[in-house]
C-alpha cells in the first residue's frame, strides 16, 4: 500500500470515526455519561418534529409614534418655557400636539423655534379661538415611518433577546410583512408562561404617590388634572393569585423610566423567603434616583409597571449607589420572568397576538416517523438499485452512501443544527446527489473499460474525467444552498443547512472515499476485470 494511499484510508477513517463520535450523544440520550465538551454537541429537533409553539405577533407600532408625541409635547413645553414663548396648554392628543399660544407673535416665535430645534414637527392646522391662537403639531410622514419601522425593529431584538434567557434552543424570530413577527419556539414546556413573557411591555416607571387626594373621592368624581387611578394587585400568598385590586392616586408625571436600567437579578428575602428583584441603575440613573430620593424624603414612590403598581414603598432618606428593588408578592417563576424582561428592555410598543398554535409532542413523533421511514425506504432503494445495476462497485457506493449519512448527522450534531422536517428531504436529496456523483464514475470507468484499458487505468480516467462535471453540479448547487440560507426563514433555512452539509460529505465519500476503497483492492492484488 503506497503512502499516499495510507494517508488517504487513515483520513477517511478519521473523518468516519468523528462523525460516529459526534452523533453518538444524540443516540444515547441526555443520560449518557460523556465529556462535557461532547455532552453539549447534540442534535435538536425542529418545531415540526419534538412539538413547541408558533406565535405570529403585530406590532402596534402606532403606539410607538404616539409615545414619542408625547415626550416631544413634555419637552416642546420646556423649550418653550426656556424661549419665553408663553402658551396656556401644551398637550398630546394621539399622534398631534395641541398647543393654545397667547397671540400671533407667539405662534411666530413658535414656529422659528420648530424651524431650529425641531424640524420634525410641522404645522398641521392653526386656528383662532377668543384672542388665542391654537396650533396643532403633527409629526412628518418620513418621521413617523422610521418610528414604526424602528419600533417593529426593537421590537425583534427585544423579543430574541427574552427568548435568549428563557432558555429555548434554536428559536425563529423572523418579520413578517411590516408589522408582524414570526416566533417559533421548539420544545416549550410551559407556553402560557412563554406568552406572557414575550407580550410584556415591561413599561417600567417611578412616579409619586398623589398622597394629598382622596381614594374615595377620585374613585367617585374622577382623579384631579395631573393625576390618575392606577391599581396595585393583593395576591394570595399561598395560591399565588390575584385576589383584588386596590386603588391608589398617582400623578402622571413619571420621575423615572426603566430606560436607565442596566441590570435586573431575583433576589430572596431572608426575613420572609420571598423573591425580589434588584435594580441596577447607569450613571444617569442613579443620579437621577439619588435626586429624587433626596427631593422626597417622607413621600411614597410608586413602581409602576405596564400600568399596575408594583409596590409604593415610603423613601425613609436619600438612596445612592445606584440601587432599587421590587417587591410585589411574586413566585420565584414570576420575579425569573419580570428580570428577564427589565434586563432586555421593554417593548417600544404592544404587541397583538394574531396567530398562534401549539404542536404536540405525538405530532411530533409521527412526523419522525414518517421522514424516517421516507428516508429508510428511500436509502433502500437506491442501495439495491446501485448493487443490482453496479454490482460489486455498486456496493462500494452503498458503503459511501451509509458513511454520508452518518457525516451528514455528525456534522449537524457538531454545529448544534436543528433538524426539521425539511431538513430530512434534504438528506434524502443528497442521498440521490451522492449517488449520481458515483453513477457518473461509474459510467466513465466502464467507457475506459470499453476502450481496452486496465482496471487501475480504466478507474484513473475515469475518477479524472468525471471530477469537473461533479464538481461544476455540486458547486451550483452550493451556491442555492447558500442563497436559501441567507434570504429564507425556519424550514427552508434548515433543508439548506443540510443540503449544504450533504453536498460537502457526498463530495468527500463519492469521490475519496469510495477510491479508497478501490484503490485498496486493486494495489493489493492483480484484478484482471472489474465487476461494474
Amino acid at each position: 500500500m503506497s503512502m499516499s494511499l495510507k494517508w488517504r484510508a487513515a483520513i477517511v477513517a478519521a473523518v468516519t470515526v468523528l462523525g460516529i463520535v459526534f452523533l453518538l450523544p444524540s443516540l444515547m440520550g441526555s443520560d449518557a455519561n460523556l465529556p462535557g465538551f461532547l455532552a453539549e454537541r447534540k442534535l435538536h429537533l425542529g418545531l415540526d418534529l419534538q412539538g413547541g409553539m408558533h406565535l405570529v405577533l403585530e406590532v402596534q407600532a402606532e403606539k410607538a409614534v404616539e409615545q414619542a408625541v408625547e415626550r416631544m409635547a413634555a419637552e416642546l413645553k420646556a423649550a418653550l418655557r426656556e424661549a419665553r414663548i408663553r402658551a396656556r396648554a401644551v398637550e398630546a392628543q394621539g399622534k398631534t400636539i395641541r398647543l393654545v399660544l397667547r397671540d400671533a407673535e407667539a405662534a411666530d416665535r413658535l414656529q422659528a423655534l420648530l424651524d431650529d430645534d425641531y424640524p420634525m414637527l410641522r404645522p398641521v392646522a392653526r386656528a383662532e379661538e377668543g384672542g388665542r391662537v391654537v396650533v396643532k403639531l403633527g409629526l412628518d410622514p418620513a418621521e413617523a415611518k422610521r418610528l414604526e419601522k424602528y419600533a417593529v425593529d426593537q421590537a425583534i431584538e427585544t423579543i430574541r433577546n427574552r427568548v435568549d434567557q428563557f432558555g429555548v434552543t434554536e428559536p425563529t424570530i423572523v418579520p413578517q410583512g411590516e408589522r408582524r413577527i414570526l416566533i417559533q419556539l421548539p420544545g416549550i414546556k410551559d407556553p402560557e408562561r412563554a406568552i406572557r413573557l414575550i407580550g410584556k411591555t415591561a413599561q417600567l416607571e417611578f412616579r409619586l404617590l398623589a398622597e394629598d387626594v382622596s381614594v374615595d373621592e377620585a374613585l367617585k368624581n374622577g382623579p384631579p388634572p395631573g393625576t390618575e387611578i392606577l391599581y396595585e394587585h393583593e395576591v394570595d400568598p399561598v395560591t399565588r393569585q390575584v385576589v383584588g385590586r386596590r386603588p391608589l392616586v398617582v400623578q402622571k408625571r413619571v420621575l423615572m423610566g426603566g430606560d436607565v436600567i442596566t441590570d435586573a437579578r431575583v433576589q430572596i428575602d431572608q426575613r420572609y423567603n420571598e423573591p425580589y428583584v434588584t435594580l441596577n441603575f447607569d450613571k444617569r440613573g442613579a443620579r437621577m434616583f439619588e435626586r429624587i430620593t433626596a427631593e422626597n424624603v417622607g413621600k411614597r414612590l410608586a413602581i409602576v409597571l405596564d400600568g399596575v403598581v408594583q409596590s409604593a414603598p415610603v423613601i425613609r432618606e436619600r438612596i445612592g449607589g445606584g440601587r432599587a428593588q421590587i417587591t410585589g408578592r411574586f413566585s420565584l417563576e414570576e420575579a425569573r420572568d419580570l428580570a428577564i424582561a427589565l434586563r432586555s428592555g421593554s417593548l417600544p410598543a404592544p404587541v397583538k397576538i394574531l396567530e398562534r398554535r401549539t404542536v404536540g409532542p405525538s405530532l411530533g413523533h409521527d412526523s419522525i416517523r414518517a421522514g424516517l421511514m421516507s428516508l429508510v425506504i428511500g436509502g433502500a432503494l437506491v442501495v439495491l438499485f446501485m448493487g443490482f445495476y453496479y454490482k460489486w462497485a455498486g456496493v462500494v457506493a452503498d458503503l459511501a452512501l451509509v458513511m454520508n449519512v452518518v457525516l451528514i448527522l455528525g456534522a449537524l450534531a457538531l454545529f448544534e443544527a436543528t433538524l426539521t422536517l425539511p431538513g430530512i428531504a434534504g438528506i434524502v436529496l443528497t442521498i440521490g446527489m451522492a449517488v449520481d456523483a458515483n453513477v457518473l464514475i461509474f459510467e466513465r470507468v466502464r467507457e475506459e473499460l470499453r476502450l481496452g484499458k486496465s482496471p487501475v487505468n480504466a478507474l484513473d480516467s475515469g475518477y479524472a474525467k468525471a471530477f469537473v462535471t461533479i464538481l461544476d453540479a455540486n458547486v451550483t448547487t452550493f451556491i442555492a444552498a447558500a442563497v436559501l440560507w441567507q434570504y429564507g426563514t425556519g424550514p427552508i433555512k434548515g433543508f439548506a443547512v443540510t443540503l449544504a452539509i450533504g453536498i460537502v460529505a457526498s463530495m468527500f465519500t463519492a469521490i475519496v472515499g469510495t477510491r479508497v476503497i478501490f484503490d485498496a483492492f486493486l494495489r493489493r492484488r492483480t484484478i484482471r476485470r472489474l465487476s461494474i
